[in-house]
């Protein structure tokens, strides 16, 4: 069950020189700030992973600005499990659940499902909040992901799973971004 105590979102490359390429998902970049606006109201940590930004250069600035990571990681290999995400995991056991959304659907991000379902967590992957550069390659990789145990859901499925009740203090805050 996601529950901000147990859970870490992840958010993989969303970078200034990927991001005009994604058009599996229409509004991805929108859906990626609302995502992570609710994120924020409901006080989850959240890690961002750069490939390679000396060519695909940094986080999106209207993403970064949302957000208070407790670590940017540059990295190389396509997967995010890369030893300083390794050391933050072993810092932080309590975390069971990985919220896993960027770019690109079909390779970074499907790298990144599959070496963390084999290290044993549970993974949501939000088809909304994820992307590729064909439809075709999105497709193709929420359907490996899910075939290999991953929990393929959308973000209004997630923020109200973490709200469990419409009693809780942000409920009508979530309930307004995902209107908007």
């Amino acid at each position: 069950m996601l529950r901000k105590e147990n859970s870490l979102v992840i958010v993989v490359d969303v970078q200034e020189r990927l991001v005009p390429a994604i058009k599996s998902t229409p509004d991805f970049l929108k859906h990626v700030t609302h995502t992570l606006q609710g994120i924020q109201i409901l006080g989850l940590p959240v890690v961002v992973t750069e490939q390679y930004p000396k060519g695909l250069k940094h986080t999106l600035s209207e993403v970064s600005a949302l957000i208070d990571p407790i670590a940017v990681i540059e990295k190389t290999k396509f997967s995010i499990v890369v030893p300083e995400l390794k050391a933050l995991l072993r810092q932080r056991p309590a975390i069971q659940n990985l919220i896993i959304i960027g770019a690109e659907t079909h390779v970074c991000v499907l790298q990144s499902v599959l070496e963390t379902l084999d290290m044993g967590y549970n993974v949501y992957v939000p088809n909304d909040v994820v992307g590729s550069r064909t439809v075709e390659n999105h497709l193709n990789g929420l359907g490996q992901m899910r075939f290999s145990g991953a929990i393929i859901t959308n973000m209004e499925s997630v923020l109200f799973q973490l709200l469990a009740d419409a009693k809780h203090p942000a409920f009508k805050q979530i309930s307004a971004l995902i209107k908007s």
